[in-house]
């Protein structure tokens, strides 16, 4: 395959006008701007509702009220540029498409050239304009057009699309096995397992969050055609219903057990906290992986949950199950959701307010040295599953600073006391190394193949 032809990566910004600042720019309107310079830098200065924010709830306790996140339109354009990839911190659209693909050419070269065209069409679709100038026209009639189409007219959407890279890409194929991050380690099977390895691993990794779905599939649409004969699906997904908060300015989500979760995620406004457990300091990965420096590690794990079980099961074994009140989201003997979990606390029977095997219990950070992760996870419905059963459940993101340090210690901690392993199954797994975000020239993956 001929690599893709070269061109300029970051073109002249073009900056938004009064009437975009408060509004989705839409792949219609841009279109009346030439070339790439129409989507390089338009950047959404909204302030409309992005969602309601947590700090009536936490006035209502009694506790202090978090300091809220600017808010953004619903289809406002994010910065697609910056020290970091746009949707790790981002505030967690609704919607998801993610996919795992394997690199099907050994020819380093073309992958380099996918990575640079990929990084061009993600930041125009970003913005709200089609994967490639050309749009609905480009190469006319008796080409294919260099846009899929299903957007065009649609805003933004707040899109965000990140990308991330697994260990096996770091094989002999491409000159990269001196390159591996230590970090970058294939997960070890846990407890109660069910992998299938149909929905699990890949070479890469995208993935793609809007507020409406039609632009998240149709980012991985044109990423994955644009790819072709040079990478392949492996497996994907599709998400709705965010189940975390990633920025105090959203509300607590549910998942499909009903439930509030994501309560104690760490938030876009605690700078710390995200230093300390979600991005890849320079001494945490010397030599070769230096380029994950300001990157993140993802692990992502496909959650089926027993819906039809769980339905049948009584209220106070649900709650006793997680640790919270099902209506509020309050831990078991506080009152609202954000009242600190005390697990010392003693219910009117004498036993822990909180159960020993509480699902909260076990994930929280005072029983696991202080470890901590950023959760990005969706509520999924896949059908059923051919006998009668919903396949539905938690597709679980979460981004850390070290996988093995952080999520194998948790999830091997859940894997043996969490009673909710009776209501649930794992049935895919992977892991991937998220790089830093791209500035101004750059590409993705630039720091890997210099």
């Amino acid at each position: 395959m001929t690599p893709f032809p070269a061109e300029p990566v970051a073109p002249e910004p073009l900056r938004p006008s009064a009437d975009d600042a408060g509004s989705g720019v839409s792949r219609r309107r841009l279109l009346g701007v030439s070339g790439t310079a129409a989507v390089a830098g338009v950047v959404a200065g909204a302030t409309s509702a992005y969602a309601v924010t947590r700090a009536d709830d936490a006035s209502a306790a009694g506790a202090p009220t978090p300091a809220a996140a600017p808010a953004l339109a619903l289809d406002a354009a994010i910065p697609f540029r910056g020290e970091h990839q746009a949707g790790i911190v981002t505030p967690a659209q609704d919607r998801l498409h993610f996919v795992a693909l394997d690199v099907v050419t050994k020819d380093p070269a073309q992958l380099r050239e996918l990575l640079k065209a990929w990084t061009r069409a993600a930041e125009r679709m970003s913005l709200g304009a089609e994967a490639a100038p050309g749009g609905l026209v480009g190469g006319g009639p008796n080409r294919a057009p260099e846009d899929t189409g299903e957007a065009y007219g649609l805003p933004a959407s707040g899109l965000t699309v990140t990308i991330g890279f697994g260990p096996s890409l770091f094989d002999d194929r491409f000159g990269l096995a001196d390159r591996k991050p230590a970090a970058l380690e294939e997960l070890p099977t846990f407890g109660g397992d069910q992998l299938d390895p149909k929905r699990s691993g890949g070479d890469l990794c995208i993935q793609a969050c809007a507020n409406d779905p039609q632009v998240a599939v149709h980012a991985v649409r044109n990423l994955v055609r644009m790819g072709f004969g040079v990478v392949a699906v492996r497996w994907s997904q599709l998400g709705f219903g965010r189940t975390s908060s990633t920025s105090t300015a959203q509300a607590t989500p549910r998942n499909m057990f009903g439930f509030k979760d994501g309560t104690n995620n760490v938030k876009a406004e605690e700078p710390e906290g995200l230093a300390q457990h979600v991005w890849v300091a320079p001494e945490d990965e010397q030599g070769a992986g230096a380029w994950m420096a300001g990157g993140s590690y993802l692990v992502a794990r496909r959650i089926r949950m027993h819906i039809e079980v769980w339905d049948r099961t009584p209220l106070q074994e649900q709650e006793d199950i997680i640790g919270r009140d099902k209506k509020e989201g309050a831990p078991l003997g506080q009152a609202a959701e954000f009242d600190p979990l005390d697990f010392g606390k003693k219910g009117p029977d004498g036993q822990p307010a909180i159960p020993v095997h509480a699902h909260v219990k076990l994930a929280h950070e005072s029983q696991l040295g202080g470890v901590r992760i950023l959760r990005r996870g969706y509520n999924f419905t896949d059908g059923s599953d051919g006998v009668g059963h919903l396949d539905a459940g938690l597709f679980f993101i979460a981004y850390m600073r070290n996988p093995g340090r952080q999520f194998v210690p948790m999830q091997r901690a859940l894997a043996s006391k969490d009673v909710l392993n009776e209501y649930i199954e794992h049935n895919g797994s992977a892991v991937f190394a998220c790089p830093p975000g791209v500035k101004d020239g750059e590409y993705w993956g630039q720091a890997l193949f210099a």
